[in-house]
């Protein structure tokens, strides 16, 4: 579905009262320093989001909203706002790169590594695995878990929606850019659609969004130069020209560059990433059409990032070389673009970021986001995820638990699986 950077914004209007988790700590939660917390830290709360965050690109950074910001404070709502735009201008995978840019912040280098293997790990390793035997979800049983999976994500979208309505669109202006981009990403039904309705989304802010001063009262604080920001920039540009203009008769070579190019050129995301690597993989003769459509079913049902795709096909990779070792070359080289254009962005974001112009573009973006998640959830996420009365009601009160009863969306999964597994059963 798109490059969406999907934010689970559940207001409980929390009033700044201490929690057991803050009580020892004068700073409120949404006044969380950067740091605070160690790599292992890190890598636990980010494990277990992967292990968790079912749904896709359109419903991790909801899962991510609401682990680390409600629960834990790790940032604050304006830092939280300002990554949500700055990955809407980069290409890559926009769950991972919010959550490497979250590591970053919260404990450094460290931190950043952390969060993105963790996120990772489970996702790529069930895919790889996934590579070694296609009949891992074959049989009625399977298939009626994976659509179990399918209804979560409907429950988890349909909270987000609300959520961000309610917080990013607080005035007339927002709302009709909300509204004008549902219908915009709708209309055009292609990845270049919805880049295009956030550049406009952007441009609409910056003329008609009355943004006040200080209204991201938090800098993004992260701990390198823009010097380093203008090397990596470097890098990327010179990886980049190389894959697109050099070509070597090797097998690791061309592999490199088709992950690479598909991971810096993507707007949009796992999804659309997807007829980048088909036209490359399959078109070579690496992989056939029907383990690559296997593949993609496998990745749409699994927790974690869709961009772990590459580990699938790069385990299906002919070469003499191990099957692992070619999973890890193609997921390096799948996730290393968007990254360093995350940490290209941030120390020129700090020089930027208390502007007003800068701000109501960026409150602009936000409010586009809301109507690109409720295209979203219109198609395809009820589209394929609710077939009959009884998907409606298990998404209905996946959502309740959810969103009034506040439960972890862990029980939402295991709620929607076992339904649906059930009713397949009876």
């Amino acid at each position: 579905m798109g490059k969406l950077i999907c934010t689970v914004i559940i207001n409980h209007k929390v009033n700044m009262k201490q929690t057991p988790e803050n009580s020892n700590n004068s700073t409120s939660k949404n006044q969380a320093s950067p740091n605070q917390a160690s790599a292992i830290d890190v890598f636990m709360t980010f494990l277990k989001l992967g292990f968790t965050s079912f749904g896709g690109p359109v419903a991790h950074i909801g899962y991510f909203r609401k682990e680390l910001l409600e629960k834990r404070g790790w940032v604050s709502e304006s830092q939280f706002a300002q990554l949500l735009a700055i990955c809407q201008f980069i290409p890559g995978p926009a769950s991972s790169q919010m959550g490497f840019a979250l590591g970053l912040l919260r404990s450094g280098w460290a931190g950043a590594l952390s969060a993105f293997i963790a996120f990772t790990l489970p996702s790529a390793i069930i895919m790889i695995a996934f590579a070694a035997s296609l009949s891992l979800i074959s049989g009625e049983l399977g298939q009626a878990i994976i659509h179990g999976l399918k209804i979560v994500a409907c429950a988890i979208v349909a909270d987000a929606v609300i959520g961000m309505a309610k917080n990013l669109c607080t005035d007339l202006t927002r709302r009709l850019i909300a509204i004008a981009s549902c219908g915009l990403v709708l209309f055009i039904d292609a990845a270049w659609g919805q880049l295009l309705t956030i550049v406009i989304a952007a441009l609409v802010g910056m003329s008609f969004i009355n943004a006040v001063d200080g209204e991201f009262k938090e800098r993004l604080t992260v701990k390198y130069s823009s010097r380093l920001a203008w090397l990596l920039l470097i890098i990327f540009s010179v990886l980049l020209v190389l894959f697109s203009t050099v070509s070597i008769d090797n097998n690791w070579y061309q592999a490199s560059t088709a992950f690479y190019q598909a991971g810096a050129l993507v707007f949009g995301g796992g999804h659309v990433v997807l007829p980048l690597l088909q036209d490359s993989i399959v078109t070579n003769g690496w992989v056939s059409n029907h383990q690559f459509l296997a593949g993609y079913g496998a990745a749409q049902a699994i927790p974690g990032p869709m961009f772990t795709f590459a580990g699938y096909l790069g385990a299906l990779l002919p070469f003499e070389s191990s099957s692992t070792t070619n999973a890890l070359l193609a997921l390096f080289f799948m996730f290393l673009p968007g990254f360093l254009l995350v940490l290209v962005a941030l120390p020129f974001w700090q020089k930027i970021y208390k502007n007003k112009r800068m701000s109501a573009m960026v409150s602009g973006v936000n409010a586009s986001v809301v109507g690109i998640l409720a295209a979203a959830l219109y198609d395809p996420v009820l589209t394929a995820g609710i077939v009959s009365i009884v998907d409606a009601g298990i998404a209905i009160l996946g959502f309740v638990l959810l969103r009034w009863l506040a439960l972890s969306p862990l029980w939402v999964v295991l709620w929607c699986v076992v339904a649906s597994a059930l009713t397949t059963l009876i």
